[in-house]
This record gives structure tokens, C-alpha cells and sequence, in this order.
């Protein structure tokens, strides 16, 4: 693998991102309700950290594995994560910009940026939509092949 490549994740249980998002939910509504730019950080810390390291860094995914998983029924369905990543790329920019927004007196660029990533966190959680998981699919189809990495 070149050096430049980045990390490639195996395939994952689809569950486990929604039960992610559930818990992700639960932090940017505290975050709304709160105001404190400091859990946002963490968030946003953890967004980076599956985003640009390994999915394998996020806690919600290790609690999937080793506390839900065991008690529900297997499945053989698995999703890429490629996409997963992208989206956690997606939330880190906004509540990078929700975190500014707290931490520097801009309440309400906090709150639009935090709402919008409380938005796609509840979709992806309650309806298995997972909106930077489209985005990127939609951005996978015009990119020239050429301009793929390999």
C-alpha cells in the first residue's frame, strides 16, 4: 500500500454506525441544550479521529461490538466504510464550526452548525439515512475514474 494511501477499514455491521448515531444524537442535543463548546470538542475530536485515523477509534462502535452485538441476531449484511468515514469527515467540519461558534461567542453559528450535525446524526439513527454516506456516493459518481485512487 503507498504511504499516501489512507487507511482502509474492513466492511462493517450496519447496526453498529446506527447505534453510533444514537449516542452521537444524545451528545449534540446536550450540546444544544447546554451550550458547552467543550463536549462539542470531544465530538468533534471523535468525528476527526474515525474520520481521518480508523473507524475502529470510535467507543459507541466498541460498546456496539462487545455489549449490543453478542445479544442480537447475527447479520450478514455489511456496509463499506469508505462512506462511513466520509460522513464522519462531514460531521467533523461541523462541529468544528459549532465549537468556534461556542468558544468564541458566535451562539448562534454554535447552534446552526451544531443543529445541522444533530439533524444528520437523528436521520442516519432513526431512519438508517445516512446523509454524508449519499453525499459521497453522489460524489463517487462524478469523479472521473482516472481521479480514483486505486
Amino acid at each position: 500500500m503507498p504511504r499516501d494511501s489512507p487507511p482502509r477499514d474492513s466492511p462493517v455491521d450496519p447496526r453498529g454506525p446506527r447505534f453510533s448515531a444514537w449516542i452521537t444524537t444524545a451528545v449534540l442535543a446536550a450540546v444544544l441544550l447546554t451550550g458547552s463548546w467543550r463536549l462539542l470538542a470531544a465530538q468533534a475530536v471523535l468525528f476527526g479521529l474515525c474520520a481521518f485515523v480508523s473507524l475502529r477509534l470510535n467507543p459507541w462502535g466498541h460498546l456496539y461490538r462487545f455489549a449490543v452485538q453478542p445479544r442480537i441476531r447475527p447479520t450478514a449484511e455489511r456496509e463499506e466504510a469508505a462512506p462511513l468515514r466520509f460522513a464522519q469527515g462531514v460531521g467533523f467540519a461541523f462541529a468544528l464550526v459549532g465549537t468556534v461558534g461556542y468558544a468564541t461567542g458566535l451562539t448562534a453559528l454554535g447552534v446552526v452548525a451544531t443543529s445541522a450535525a444533530l439533524v444528520a446524526a437523528l436521520l442516519n439513527a432513526a431512519l438508517g439515512l445516512c446523509l454524508g454516506c449519499e453525499v459521497y456516493l453522489l460524489l463517487r459518481r462524478f469523479t472521473p475514474v482516472l481521479a480514483r485512487p486505486q
